[in-house]
């Protein structure tokens, strides 16, 4: 059989010689397909030819073709082409989403005056700015540490907050546990600083509602959001300790550290399993595989021995599920396995101790 005729862009053949056999090369435009068997797992051949595409400018992964093994190599693209229109468009439906729940904060009569709405711009720009400085941490640190990333989409809903947050895309391969726990640890940091920044600004503001931030749900019922620690502190901080309601500004504060100890659940692809699985490796699967029980298990007992309702504590239930399933998918597995080092291993300890102050058994109360 004929040596395969070799791509000159991609590695030489030398690179494949021990961990796979290669007997047929095709191109196809910028992309580069390697017909073969793996000699070795296919993770090890990742890992020991990743290093050198890397370098060439591209990804690897495997794909099947016919039932054939291929090895496919892509341009890792540096960046975003023109205009991203549709992180641009959720952006723009999403500061719309949160106008129009922050006036039901700030308690706009919109059938009187539909324009009133830009009032609400303080309630919209908090929540916009937390989200937004927490997924452009993650996406700096992938540009530093050269993994392609997006720019943060924005996920509208016209609920409560009128987000449910912002996502980025993880687009390139892991190449070690430093980039995996730099990119994960600084979303929740950055977007803890911008949440405490955003928090002192609102408690600053007199307040416009008076019940303790809380918004009405249907006739007769109150949804009350209780105080995490970090909350608590701030206020007390900022001499306001003793204020039984705050601006809606606030609640932008709020949500953020919300969502931060959300993140932070170390399980699966959120920024706590990132964070952990850098940190101890795969012991991180133990780790994850506690965590849907520990969920579970503090929804029953507010449930039941707390006697919270159930409205009120379905959260815990809900994430359980959803703790489940990523345990199931896994947490990114980086090219390079080496342990972290101690500092880092300081920080990601400091950070998970910073989402416990987010914490509070109850966030969400429907009274009524």
């Amino acid at each position: 059989m004929s040596e395969p005729e070799w791509d000159d862009r991609g590695p030489s053949v030398e690179a494949f010689a021990e961990i796979f056999y290669v007997y047929e090369v095709r191109s196809s435009g910028d992309r580069i397909e390697y017909y073969g068997t793996p000699l070795v797992p296919r993770q090890r051949v990742i890992e020991e030819l990743w290093p050198a595409f890397r370098d060439a400018g591209y990804e690897l992964q495997f794909v099947r073709d016919g039932g054939e093994t291929v090895l496919v190599a892509e341009p890792a693209d540096g960046g975003t082409a023109g205009v991203p229109w549709t992180n641009v468009v959720l952006f723009l439906a999403t500061a719309a989403s949160t106008l129009l729940v922050g006036a039901a904060w700030y308690r706009i009569d919109l059938a009187s005056d539909p324009l009133a709405v830009l009032r609400a711009w303080p309630f919209a720009a908090a929540v916009l700015g937390v989200f937004g400085v927490h997924e452009m941490g993650h996406y700096v640190m992938s540009r530093y540490h050269g993994v392609r990333a997006s720019l943060p989409y924005f996920i509208p809903v016209p609920t409560l907050f009128g987000t449910m947050g912002a996502v980025i895309k993880m687009k390139g391969r892991m190449p070690d546990r430093k980039a995996l726990f730099d990119i994960g640890v600084a979303g929740p940091l950055a977007g803890l600083v911008a949440t405490v920044v955003v928090t002192v600004v609102g408690l600053q503001l007199d307040p416009v509602t008076t019940v303790d931030p809380a918004a009405r749900s249907g006739e007769g019922v109150v949804l009350r959001l209780n105080h995490p620690p970090l909350l608590d502190a701030l206020a007390a901080l900022t001499g306001h300790a003793d204020r039984s309601s705050f601006h809606p500004v606030v609640v932008g504060g709020w949500l953020g550290m919300f969502i931060t100890f959300l993140n932070m659940i170390p399980v699966g692809q959120l920024d706590g399993g990132h964070i952990s699985r850098a940190m101890f490796g795969e012991y991180q699967e133990t780790i994850a595989a506690a965590v849907p029980g520990a969920l579970i298990a503090l929804g029953a007992y507010l449930h039941f021995v707390r006697d919270v309702g159930l409205n009120s504590v379905g959260i815990w239930f809900f994430w359980g599920a959803i703790a489940v399933f990523m345990s199931l998918v896994g947490a990114v597995r980086p090219i390079d396995d080496s342990p972290l080092d101690r500092k880092r291993f300081v920080v990601g300890a400091v950070t998970f101790v910073l989402a416990g102050l987010c914490f509070t058994p109850v966030p969400i109360e429907m009274l009524g």
